[in-house]
């Protein structure tokens, strides 16, 4: 059994996490047939909880119909998205485990032919009437890419449906809320100068642009506590035609990042910056490389650090007892592995292999929807009480 930091009792806010292995969020793309969770998805994430995750976020939940861009996404904004969600966080916390809901609006990336977006009879909005770069719509005839969007009239509507979002987290038994503030979605897009045009109190200055997304977690903050609520942010990512120049990236960022952390949430996740992730627009990257821990680590000194973005357990123990992290976010390997925590803790070989095809979705049927989700193995242990 090895013997690790990322395996020590780990307290967030008023919980006591079994360790700092944290399950990032990761769209899949499988509440068929519309968008609420199905028993699949319940299997899904009490294998993870099971498998011994400290803290799962949800993939991306959305606050809204309007604010749909992937097939299959879930929702969390009607009662039968309440219902199905019980079940999961009811299976999770049978499993020892603690979940939060990742609250999520995809702004300008959604498109009118979406089913979804059509069945909201809204128009895709935005801060402003700019359409993002780039793009394709994989389940729609042919490639479309992203539209114009229509400019938001009174960003304190949307910021009522985070609230109301999170009323419903909180009612479908979640532990926790994070907001979505990464890869180029709505709160992303009002912090970037690019996708920002407005001249009104939400755009222009950095106080500005980082207005709608403080006043979102001041929400959540009311429905949750300050110390259930979390952000991620992707300060060097161009995903979504992102990217800023680097020295306005970096007073943006710094200047949300030192607000926010006076807020005193749960935790604060920084994606690190991933090449793969980097768009390339006009012939170049679209993202600002930098090092997203070492620019705004130490901004933060009331909420916890957690980082990700292509890290490995070896390289996750390092941060933590660098003091770099608190914990550490696993992504594609939570995907790949649902006993991810418990193959670290027992020594483990981490060597399951992406089912890259079945990534985000495959087909209706329930066996359909487990290959490349729920069928990955679990590794072989001694005895079957660890």
């Amino acid at each position: 059994m090895t013997a690790t930091p990322l395996l020590q009792p780990f307290k967030l806010g008023p919980i006591t996490l079994r360790n700092a292995i944290i399950m990032s969020p990761l769209t899949r793309s499988r509440s068929v047939p519309t968008n609420v969770p199905n028993k699949v998805n319940l299997e899904y994430y009490q294998q993870r909880a099971e498998g011994g995750a400290g803290l799962i976020v949800t993939e991306g939940t959305l606050i809204c119909q309007q604010g749909t861009e992937w097939p299959y996404a879930p929702g969390i904004w009607s009662e039968a998205h309440i219902v199905a969600w019980k079940k999961i966080t009811d299976a999770v916390h049978s499993k020892g485990g603690v979940i939060y809901c990742q609250l999520w609006h995809v702004g300008r990336v959604a498109h009118p032919e979406m089913p979804e977006q059509k069945a909201s009879g809204q128009p895709v909005y935005a801060p402003s009437a700019i359409s993002a770069r780039g793009g394709k719509f994989r389940s729609l005839p042919g490639t479309p890419g992203y539209v114009t969007p229509t400019s938001i009239d009174d960003p304190k509507v949307i910021i009522e449906q985070y609230k109301q979002a999170a009323l419903n987290a909180q009612e479908a038994g979640f532990d926790g809320v994070e907001l979505h503030g990464a890869n180029g979605y709505l709160i992303h897009q009002f912090l970037d100068s690019n996708s920002n045009l407005r001249t009104d109190e939400w755009g222009g200055s950095k106080e500005n642009r980082a207005r709608f997304g403080l006043e979102v977690l001041k929400v959540l903050i009311e429905v949750w506590g300050a110390d259930r609520v979390g952000v991620k942010l992707s300060p060097g990512g161009g995903y979504n035609d992102m990217g800023m120049p680097l020295e306005e990236t970096i007073e943006t960022f710094s200047y949300f990042i030192t607000e926010a952390d006076k807020l005193k949430l749960a935790y604060i996740t920084l994606l690190r910056y991933q090449p793969h992730l980097d768009p390339v627009i006009d012939g170049k990257t679209r993202g600002v490389p930098h090092d997203v821990v070492a620019t705004y680590g130490h901004l933060m000194k009331h909420s916890k650090k957690f980082i990700n973005g292509g890290i490995t357990p070896e390289e996750g123990e390092e941060l933590v007892v660098s003091g770099k992290a608190d914990a550490v976010v696993f992504g594609m390997l939570w995907l790949t592995h649902p006993d991810l925590a418990k193959r670290i803790q027992f020594g483990k070989l981490i060597d399951n292999v992406p089912n890259y095809p079945l990534l985000y979705g495959a087909g209706g049927t329930v066996e359909d929807q487990r290959k490349g989700y729920t069928d990955y193995p679990a590794a072989v242990y001694a005895t079957s009480k660890i």
